[in-house]
C-alpha cells in the first residue's frame, strides 16, 4: 500500500473517525461512432483521482482530488472526518456498519486480449463495417458504435482492509432507422460483457448489422396490438425490465432501512407464483454488471431475491447491513471516486425455467409476444410495473402470427408474478447503466430473464 494512502488512514482515525476508506481509481475509455457511413467521433478518454470516506457516530463525511500527495490526501481524510461530524451533529439516524472488510486481496479481471492492444484503426473500420452492413432497401438512418472501458482500482480502510482489481468491458451497438413515406421504425441492440477483445472477436459484425436493418424494414408492416390485460410472454428484456425497474430498485437496502420500498414487510411472503425465481447476481461470468467487489471492498454475491415465488431479502451496503442487522452482499457501489456509495444493483435477473420457449408458444391459443426495449420506470413506493417495448407479435393458435408495433406495458408487479404459468429454459441478459440518487449516479449494471408468460395490460400502440 503506498505511503500516502497508510498516511490518509492515520489521518481519519487521529481525527476522530471510527471507521474510513479511501478508494483511488485510474479510469481509461475509449469510444467511435459511426453514422450513415461517415466517423462521427473517435474519443479516448482517461481519469484518475481518489475519494476518502470517514465515518463518525453513524453519519458519513466524503472528500475527494486528484493529486497524489501525501498531504493533499492528510487534508481530505481530515475534511471528511469534519464533514461526518457535522453530519452527526445535526441528528442524522444513527447506525453501525456490519461486515467491513479486512485483509489484503487482489482481484485479477478475466481478460484474454486487452482492449487497449488494439489499435484504434481497427475499432474503427469495426464500427464501419457494422455501419455499411446496417444499410439497405428503406434504411433512412444507420449508427454503429464500440466502446470500451478499464478501470483500476486501490482501496484501504481503517480496519485493515485492502482491494486491489480491475474492471474491463465492451460493448458493441448498432442501430438502424427505417422508413416508408412519414412512418418510421428504429431497431437498435448492443452486444456487451465484462471482457476484452476475445468476446468482440465472437461478434460477427456483417450479420449484426444485416439483421438490425431486416429488423427495421420489418416493422414498418407492424400493426397496432391489442389492448387491455392481455396474455404476454415476456422476452428477457421485458423481463429483464421488470426484474431491475421495480423488483431489483425495491429491493435495494437503503430503501428498506428508510421504509420507502413496497417490499418492506414481505421477507418470508410469497410474491410470485412457484416459478418465479429472481437474483442479483455481482459474480456472473461476464455479465454487463459483475464486479470482483464492490466500492467498499465487499466480494462480488450472487444473492437471492425471490426462491420459487417466496421473497427472501434484499442487497446489502455496510451501512445497510448495519441498520438491517444482515451481512452485506456487495452492493454497495459508486460511480466514481468522487461520488458517495449508494445500495446499487450488479445483474439483475429472473432465473430460467424448464420449458422450451417454441413450447410456451404452442400452448398460447391467443397472446402477445415482446421483442425489445425503449424504456422502463421504477416505482418503488406503489409497486408499479411500466415499460415501453420496441415491436411484438401476436401469438395465435400456438404460432407466431402478426408483428405489431411497440406497446405499453402495465401492472402492479406482485400481481404480474404471481400470474406467470411458463417459464422458459432459453434465457438472455444485456447490458446498460443505471441512475440513482441526487445527482443521478450511474454505474453499469446487467438486466435480463427467460420467457416469461404472465398477464399483463397492454396499451399503446
Amino acid at each position: 500500500m503506498s505511503d500516502p494512502f497508510s498516511a490518509a488512514l492515520r489521518a481519519l482515525e487521529t481525527a476522530g473517525a471510527t471507521f474510513g476508506d479511501l478508494r483511488k481509481e485510474d479510469r481509461r475509455a475509449f469510444a467511435v461512432r459511426m453514422a450513415n457511413g461517415q466517423v462521427e467521433s473517435v474519443n479516448e478518454m482517461r481519469r484518475s483521482g481518489w475519494g476518502v470516506r470517514a465515518f463518525v457516530d453513524g453519519a458519513w463525511g466524503y472528500a475527494s482530488g486528484t493529486s497524489g500527495k501525501a498531504s493533499d490526501l492528510v487534508a481530505a481524510a481530515k475534511r471528511a472526518t469534519a464533514i461526518a461530524k457535522a453530519n452527526a451533529a445535526a441528528g442524522v439516524p444513527k447506525t453501525r456498519l456490519r461486515g467491513i472488510p479486512t485483509g489484503t486481496k487482489t482481484y485479477r479481471a478475466a481478460v484474454r486480449i486487452e482492449p487497449a492492444d488494439i489499435g484504434g484503426e481497427e475499432k474503427v473500420a469495426l464500427a464501419g463495417e457494422l455501419c455499411t452492413a446496417l444499410a439497405g432497401e428503406r434504411i433512412a438512418s444507420t449508427l454503429g458504435f464500440y466502446n470500451e472501458a478499464e478501470q483500476r482500482c486501490e482501496l484501504a480502510n481503517t480496519a485493515g482492509g485492502r482491494r486491489t482489481w480491475r474492471e474491463v468491458r465492451v460493448r458493441l451497438g448498432a442501430q438502424a432507422i427505417a422508413q416508408e413515406g412519414d412512418r418510421q421504425e428504429m431497431a437498435i441492440e448492443i452486444k456487451d460483457a465484462s471482457a476484452g477483445w476475445e468476446f468482440i472477436k465472437t461478434l460477427d459484425p456483417v450479420a449484426f448489422g444485416r439483421e438490425m436493418g431486416q429488423e427495421a424494414r420489418e416493422r414498418l408492416r407492424a400493426i397496432k396490438p391489442p389492448a387491455g390485460l392481455q396474455t404476454v410472454i415476456l422476452d428477457p428484456d421485458a423481463s429483464g425490465l421488470l426484474a431491475h425497474e421495480v423488483m431489483g430498485h425495491a429491493s435495494e437496502g437503503d430503501e428498506i432501512v428508510k421504509r420507502r420500498s413496497f417490499l418492506s414487510t414481505v421477507v418470508g411472503k410469497r410474491v410470485g407464483s412457484s416459478l418465479v425465481t429472481m437474483f442479483d447476481d455481482g459474480t456472473l461470468p461476464g455479465g454487463h454488471g459483475t464486479i470482483p467487489v464492490d466500492s467498499e471492498g465487499t466480494p462480488a454475491h450472487k444473492t437471492t431475491i425471490i426462491d420459487r415465488g417466496v421473497y427472501q431479502g434484499y442487497m446489502q451496503s455496510l451501512e445497510t447491513a448495519g441498520s438491517l442487522k444482515v451481512r452485506p452482499t456487495g452492493n454497495g457501489r459508486a460511480q466514481d471516486f468522487g461520488r458517495r456509495v449508494w445500495v446499487r444493483m450488479t445483474n439483475t435477473y429472473f432465473a430460467p425455467g424448464r420449458d422450451a420457449k417454441d413450447d410456451i408458444l404452442a400452448d398460447t391459443k391467443d397472446g402477445i409476444l415482446t421483442k425489445g426495449w425503449i424504456s422502463g420506470m421504477e416505482d418503488i413506493v406503489g409497486g408499479g410495473f411500466q415499460a415501453v417495448t420496441m415491436s411484438g407479435f401476436l401469438v395465435q393458435d400456438g404460432e407466431i402470427a402478426q408483428r405489431v408495433r411497440g406497446m405499453t406495458l402495465t401492472g402492479k408487479a406482485l400481481a404480474i408474478l404471481k400470474s406467470v404459468d411458463r417459464v422458459s429454459k432459453e434465457f438472455a441478459m444485456q447490458g446498460g447503466t443505471c441512475g440513482k440518487g441526487e445527482a443521478d449516479d450511474y454505474v453499469p449494471v446487467g438486466t435480463g430473464g427467460p420467457y416469461m408468460r404472465a398477464k399483463v395490460v397492454v396499451g399503446g400502440g
